[in-house]
């Protein structure tokens, strides 16, 4: 019976058939084919004559099973058998039961000739099932993992017999690897300590031994790490225009950072201030214009990294401040001396831009290094240097002018340029000075205390006075003998009173009380003149007080006379 629709060429070809060596099938076999479950197959009898009374097929050995199909016989009650050519056996639709022994019984002129055939169902591989774990997937499917973990791969596949499975490892624009194969229905490799190198495709291959089917299910694996850190902040000035940047940088993952700031909990690039807003792999940039509200203003840069969904997420902080200045108000130079000027930059954020100006008379002209002028800046602080110094040139304000987006400060400086100060002059003239205020002083405290230098005479007398000696002797010259004889009466009360001045002004108020003999003849008449209280008057320490009364009884005494 015939297949309508069907060729001997075209039946072949929908059989899909694999021919195994004779070895292969069981014990008096002679032929054996493959099929793959869910197709069509032919089993052929070999030598079998068109001529042939009788076909009959068995599933077994004949005599032990019912015929499975014969030609004189009428459609089985299996629809998928049919003959082919009136001999071969057609078997549409295969189930894996209808793997086995068959064979074709011949019947020519009572002749009877037999073929065995084994047909054997493969069927799968099906339903594979590829796994990667602990992992993650993109929205296009890609998978990724983090490179601190150990990585699992997994496959599995239905086939019968038992598939040859293994894996594949293709790195980007390089060739496939074969990693790994096992006989079975599964396989598993863990990976640990992965790297970016280890990015690619990865492909697990199922290949059915006896049908020789294969399939294959490939995954595309991207290694991700998180940044080691938290983001870092800061604040600058743009290049051009007097613009504020907020950057923003978050280095050290893979793949690249989300990053976005904000102000006071909104969203910054929302904000009127924002003029430009860039992002470039691991730093995002806010250019803002420059505004004096800026001042104290806080901004947070929040990141966020793909492997750290739904954990809290990092952020940093930058406030901005108007400069703040720090200068010396007053400096002075000499005539062809240097002088360097100080200002320095206390507090701003971002770093603000110092600058030199001239005086009020030229306010905007700021100062350009060279000539006479170094301006150096380190850090904060700026100096202003100026050589050679002229009085006409230099001398006046100087102005230090600090800017950043949040404002502008300026300071003052005041120079006085002076001629060159002549130091032995200075000295010789202090010097003289000195001398004569000294001498002033003297004379007025003679003028004033005359008696201050008596007392210096007094206290120190002249070297040749006898200390041993507490006797006082005072010589009186006279011209002639006669007279000191005629005036013997009234000298001897005179030389009395000088003796008892001296006697007081040295301190020997005992003679001066007793009246110490000046001469063998006068002794007897002064002790008799002095009184009783004259005595113990003095007989008191010699003071100035003491001094002046007998003063003032010489004074009488000599008037007198």
């Amino acid at each position: 019976m015939r297949v309508p629709g069907w060729s001997p060429a075209a039946l072949l070809l929908a059989a899909c058939l694999w021919r195994l060596p004779p070895g292969r099938g069981a014990a008096g076999t002679e032929e054996v084919i493959v099929g793959e479950v869910g197709k069509s197959v032919v089993l052929v009898c070999r030598n079998a004559s068109k001529q042939a009374d009788e076909v009959d097929w068995f599933h077994g050995n004949p005599g032990a099973v019912p015929p499975l199909f014969s030609s004189n016989a009428t459609l089985p009650k299996d629809a998928r058998l049919s003959l082919v050519d009136n001999s071969s056996l057609h078997i549409s639709a295969l189930r894996p039961q209808d793997g086995g022994n068959y064979t074709c019984k011949e019947v020519l002129n009572e002749t009877v000739r037999e073929h065995r055939v084994q047909l054997l169902v493969a069927s799968g591989p099906s339903n594979m099932t590829v796994s990667i774990s602990p992992a993650a997937a993109l929205p296009n499917g890609t998978v990724y993992v983090d490179k601190r973990d150990a990585v699992m791969f997994s496959c599995t596949s239905n086939s019968h017999p038992e598939p040859t499975m293994g894996w594949t490892f293709q790195p980007p624009s390089s060739a496939p690897e074969t990693f790994t194969e096992v006989n079975g229905t599964s396989t598993v490799c863990i990976l640990q300590n992965l790297s970016l190198h280890f990015q690619g495709n990865y492909s697990c291959t199922a290949r059915n031994p006896l049908s020789g089917r294969s399939e294959t299910s490939t995954k595309e694996l991207l290694v991700y790490y998180p940044p080691p850190s938290v983001p870092r902040c800061w604040a600058q000035t743009a290049q051009v225009g007097l613009m504020l940047q907020l950057f923003c940088n978050w280095p050290g993952g893979y793949p690249h950072p989300v990053l976005g700031w904000t102000e006071e909990g909104r969203d910054l690039e929302n904000s009127s201030w924002v003029v430009n807003a860039t992002g470039t792999g691991d730093t995002h940039v806010e250019t803002l214009s420059s505004s004096r509200l800026l001042h104290g203003k806080e901004f947070k840069c929040v990141g966020s990294h793909i492997l750290k969904q739904g954990k809290a997420e990092p952020t940093c902080t930058v406030q901005i401040k108007a400069p703040s200045l720090a200068t010396e108000p007053l400096k002075t130079c000499f005539v062809g001396g240097t002088v360097s000027l100080m200002c320095q930059v206390m507090e701003s954020n971002p770093p603000a831009r110092i600058s030199w100006l001239r005086n009020v008379s030229q306010p905007e002209v700021e100062i350009q290094p060279g000539g006479r002028y170094l301006v150096t800046q380190e850090g904060s602080v700026s100096n202003l240097t100026i050589q050679n110094c002229s009085h006409d040139a230099d001398e006046g304000y100087y102005v230090c002018k600090a800017e950043n987006p949040a404002g502008l400060k300026e300071a003052y400086v005041s120079l006085t340029v002076k001629k060159p100060v002549n130091i032995v002059g200075v000295v010789g003239a202090v010097v003289v000075l000195l001398l004569l205020g000294v001498l002033v002083i003297s004379g007025i405290i003679l003028y004033y205390n005359p008696l201050l230098c008596l007392k210096v005479t007094f206290i120190c007398p002249p070297a040749h006075r006898n200390q041993d000696s507490d006797d006082v002797f005072v010589l009186v010259d006279s011209d002639a003998e006669g007279e000191e004889e005629e005036r013997e009466e009234e000298e001897a009360t005179g030389n009395s009173n000088v003796h008892r001045v001296t006697a007081l002004v040295n301190g020997n108020s005992t003679q001066a009380g007793y009246g110490y003999h000046f001469t063998e003849s006068d002794s007897s008449e002064l002790h008799s003149e002095l009184s009783a209280e004259e005595v113990e008057r003095e007989e008191r320490p010699t003071t100035q007080r003491q001094i002046l009364p007998f003063l003032a009884e010489m004074d009488g005494t000599v008037g007198g006379s």
